[in-house]
């Protein structure tokens, strides 16, 4: 046989073997075990744990020479991405995983990009195989349906990331009336100027438009304003997520020197039962009377109501295919796309997890250069709750819903237009250059978030 024939059969042979030892090694799960259990199967064979945990539990080889530089690199990248802890004890508990955890797996598999193929050329069961795949996409599905029931959606768009808003929550009407006299009485701030309404004016879908807002003394406060609308479907409150809720959320500025700045409750409530009609009525529907619980309660109970239904994307989703156009439609693909439904999920667009601003890039160092602007305590974001260093600069997604009203934008109100919050992100948080095109289409679509309240198309009082 001549040389390049044996050559031929060799590679051929050579080839046939890797082909069974990679078969071997990369076994699909068990189809009889539940579905949890082959997507932990997936997960753990794929190596996720290696570089999306604060302490892995890598490899002997991870410390070679060669190799160290490098695995340390992509374990600080992929867990600066996402932490799957949480994601990996809900599914040993049999739990809810995180709306934007399961947006994250499920991009990852749709674009191939986990593991990555320096991982998988050394550890071939961790390649994710068509098989993989299909289980994952389908557990996504499932995980979807049980805990996060898009009952609003036409059939076609029930697994889409994001559902719509709906129509209503359940309140008490009594409490709610109360709240919003209270959300509009200057009476909590400390001389009688301030109120929550001064900062998230309904009129003006729920912010002030500024960067900075003014508080009493006409003293400015240091992060963004977000906006009231939608709060309710938040999972935690304020860009550093320090309230729980939105009673807790409440109690936060009447007491803050630079926004309300009174001195304590105890102070507001002698102010407000000086007003005997307010008093009684207040009585009426809180037998225990006027206290810090009963007043954040109230505001919280009336800023339930501040929902905003029925946008052009959300008739979308429910099966109206008029509702948005053709450009609009693209834009949505196109948010998909560029990854901003992974941590822009739920219904509220957002609101669901903490994120780093500056995935893919140093904006910060960049703000500082273009802006001229240093850091501040704000720019901490989570680390000011925690102290633990991952959550530095990491902040609470905020929503979009409304978002082409509620400008500026960034916790740090330092950007002027959407189109240029669009660009930014691509750039700082996705590693993308997009193009204009693009931008435009993106930001065509986030103009279909725009809600109604009360029936009407919502608004912005304050000229743009």
């Amino acid at each position: 046989m001549k040389r390049t024939s044996k050559l031929i059969v060799g590679g051929a042979i050579l080839v046939a073997g890797l082909a069974i030892v990679y078969r071997s090694v990369n076994r699909t799960p068990d189809s009889s075990l539940p579905i949890n259990e082959q997507m932990t199967e997936i997960m753990n064979d794929g190596g996720c744990v290696f570089c999306h945990t604060e302490s892995p539990s890598l490899p002997f080889y991870a410390n070679l020479p060669v190799a160290k530089k490098l695995i340390a690199a992509h374990v600080a990248e992929g867990y600066k991405a996402f932490d799957i802890t949480p994601m990996m004890d809900a599914l040993a508990r049999g739990e809810a995983v995180n709306e934007v955890d399961l947006a994250k797996v499920e991009k990852c598999v749709l674009d191939g990009s986990m593991p990555l193929m320096q991982y998988y050329l050394v550890h071939w069961g961790s390649s994710l195989t068509a098989a993989k795949s299909d289980i994952a996409l389908e557990w996504t599905k499932q995980h979807r349906a049980q805990f996060y029931p898009n009952e609003l959606a036409a059939a076609e768009f029930k697994n889409e990331p994001i559902r719509p808003i709906p129509d209503s929550v359940s309140v008490n009407a009594d409490k709610v009336q109360l709240g919003k006299e209270l959300y509009h009485d200057t009476r909590l701030s400390g001389d009688g100027t301030i109120s929550c309404a001064s900062c998230h004016d309904i009129a003006t879908a729920g912010v002030d438009n500024h960067q900075y807002s003014d508080g009493i003394g006409g003293q400015l406060g240091g992060i963004n304003a977000p906006t009231s609308y939608n709060a309710v479907f938040n999972f935690v409150q304020f860009w550093d997520g320090r309230a729980a809720t939105l009673a807790a959320q409440a109690a936060g500025p009447p007491l803050n020197p630079v926004e309300m700045g009174s001195a304590s409750f105890d102070e507001i409530v002698e102010r407000l039962t000086a007003d005997a009609d307010f008093t009684k009525r207040f009585c009426a529907a809180y037998p225990e009377g006027l206290s810090e619980q009963t007043i954040t309660d109230a505001i919280a109970e009336y800023e339930k109501t501040l929902i905003t239904p029925n946008s052009p994307f959300d008739r979308y989703l429910k099966g109206d295919k008029q509702a948005m156009s053709a450009g609009q439609i693209e834009g949505y693909a196109l948010f998909k796309e560029y990854k901003c439904a992974t941590c822009h999920a739920g219904v509220n667009m957002g609101g669901l997890s903490y994120e780093m601003m500056g995935q893919r890039a140093d904006y910060f160092k960049d703000r500082e250069i273009n802006v001229k602007s240093g850091l501040t305590d704000a720019d901490n974001g989570r680390w000011a709750q925690t102290g633990v260093e991952r959550d530095r600069y990491r902040f609470k997604t905020p929503t979009l819903r409304n978002v082409a009203l509620t400008w500026p934008y960034y916790h740090d109100g330092s950007v002027a237009t959407l189109e240029e919050a669009i660009d930014m992100m691509a750039r700082y948080q996705v590693g993308r250059a997009m193009p204009k095109a693009d931008i435009d289409k993106v930001k065509s679509y986030l103009d279909a978030l725009t809600g109604e309240y009360q029936g009407q198309v919502l608004t912005n009082a304050n000229p743009r």
